[in-house]
């Protein structure tokens, strides 16, 4: 299997790391789903001990595969969307973050585009040869966003016994 490169851009949200627990609560992934995508290496989160904790754009994959896979994308198809998205996704972070923007991921697994125009998705659809899914990358953002931190707990070494005792010491 090939394994994805990570991302190289900045965290979507302010919270550095988030636990299995909150992920799946957000995207709706079972917690077995999750541990077979890190098996596999779908998506592959930090490890503390036990514990699977994952970055903002971990949590974005997460959601975007998720909605790929209900629509019945096999895994082969969406590594080779995951790769475009952790190409593009950097370039356009200013955009998908925008309250205001609407960026859609159209793809049939083969071909895939990051689109923020409305006239641009109609043509490619009026184009496709086979079905095209949209998954609309903004909403995902926003979502993950407005959910996860009101539901995070503190993760590892962001308690605050670890924080106090480190203010302490300075």
């Amino acid at each position: 299997m090939v394994k994805t490169k990570k991302a190289k851009y900045d965290l979507l949200l302010p919270s550095p790391s988030f636990s299995s627990t909150d992920v799946s609560g957000v995207t709706g992934v079972s917690l077995r789903q999750l541990q077979w995508w890190d098996e596999k290496k779908v998506v592959s989160p930090r490890q503390e001990g036990h514990r699977r904790l994952y970055l903002a754009e971990e949590v974005l994959e997460i959601s975007v595969i998720a909605e790929l896979r209900r629509k019945g994308f096999s895994l082969q198809k969406i590594r080779r969307v995951l790769r475009f998205l952790q190409k593009e996704v950097g370039k356009r972070l200013g955009e998908i973050l925008d309250p205001r923007s609407e960026l859609n991921l159209v793809t049939d697994g083969k071909n895939i585009y990051l689109e923020d125009s409305h006239q641009r998705i109609i043509d490619i659809l009026k184009s496709a040869r086979q079905p095209m899914f949209l998954v609309c990358v903004s909403d995902q953002v926003r979502r993950i966003t407005a959910a996860l931190p009101a539901t995070r707990k503190p993760v590892g070494r962001e308690s605050g016994v670890v924080a106090a005792k480190k203010v302490r010491s300075v």
